[in-house]
């Protein structure tokens, strides 16, 4: 799964540290989202969405969908 959290985090000036803080988990998990490493659980995507007050489709697309040009 591709995901915009690097990206919205950079934009705030957070860093992995205190991003992992405000969600509950550790500053390895945030990163190994962010590198696609690790697909976050429900629960967890909901609360990054919250967090960045965002739809979880504005954070976290699915690279297995075929592509919208590729169905026209």
């Amino acid at each position: 799964m591709e995901n915009r959290l690097r990206v919205l985090r950079a934009e705030r000036k957070w860093s992995q540290a205190y991003l992992a803080e405000q969600l509950g988990v550790s500053r390895q998990s945030v990163n190994a989202i962010e590198t696609g490493k690790y697909d976050p659980s429900l629960p967890l995507a909901f609360a990054i969405a919250r967090l960045f007050d965002a739809p979880i489709e504005a954070i976290f697309m699915d690279d297995q969908a075929p592509s919208q040009q590729a169905a026209e």
